[in-house]
């Protein structure tokens, strides 16, 4: 368990660290950053479902087979993403990074979801980390390469939003940390409630699919005007899912 403990803690302090990438976008045009992010954005979509159907799905089913009870977890997953976004208003823009229809109480409330997202983040991962090492690990690599697009969305909220810079590098970095909340929350609870990992990684895997089917892909085919474009998606998003399959190799 102290293992645990320490991978889990380790990667949601790196995890929480990525906030920090939003200072890159300072001498970085805009242009040139939409054009790379498209294709990250891509990426961390395979990501997403490769760690969900290639690692979490088989080591849930391998622990504790597959019953209803897996599936209506996934769906409670996907049940509480949706409510997420409508109730706080989650506009994490994606592949739209600083664009200019951002008003103020929008800052505000991208904050809040973002804190709350933070928070969940830590609790999948922490999960994952108790199914497998191997599980936590692609875990935490799809989450932070999802991460890495949404941190420099966010930034460009809060800037637009009537944030300083140093002031938006601060609150964005105080709700990643919110991360490190979820995890030892998650790891805690673990050490009193046994099985805890049966809920929390099928829940995780509905979050999964719900982030990279509803908010991401849809990002993708609004730059998919040139066949060029939509080709490198592809490639991008196929090597995202070769990545959780290539991981396999750590088991």
């Amino acid at each position: 368990m102290h293992q645990v403990w320490f991978y889990s803690l380790i990667s949601v302090i790196i995890i929480s660290l990525i906030s920090l990438i939003g200072i890159i976008t300072l001498s970085i045009k805009i242009s040139k950053l939409r054009k790379f992010l498209i294709y990250l954005i891509s990426f961390a979509a395979g990501t997403l479902f490769g760690d969900a159907f290639i690692h979490l799905l088989p080591e849930t089913v391998e622990s504790y087979g597959f019953g209803l009870n897996i599936s209506l977890y996934i769906l409670l997953g996907i049940v509480l993403f949706f409510i997420l976004e409508k109730v706080i208003h989650w506009h994490h823009c994606h592949g739209e990074v600083l664009e200019k229809n951002h008003i103020h109480p929008f800052a505000y409330m991208n904050l809040v979801g973002d804190a709350f997202h933070n928070f969940l983040d830590g609790i999948i991962i922490a999960a994952s980390y108790m199914i497998s090492l191997p599980a936590g690990i692609a875990t935490t690599l799809a989450v932070a390469l999802h991460e890495i697009p949404q941190e420099i969305g966010d930034f460009g909220v809060l800037i637009h939003g009537g944030f300083s810079k140093a002031k938006a590098l601060a609150v964005n970095f105080l709700s990643a940390l919110f991360a490190i909340l979820g995890a030892v929350l998650t790891l805690w609870i673990g050490n009193s409630i046994e099985g805890i990992e049966l809920i929390l990684v099928p829940i995780a895997i509905g979050g999964f699919l719900y982030i990279a089917g509803s908010d991401l892909i849809p990002q993708l085919h609004k730059y998919s005007e040139k066949l060029s474009k939509s080709i490198l998606q592809i490639i991008a998003f196929i090597l995202g899912i070769a990545v959780m399959a290539a991981l396999l190799l750590l088991e």
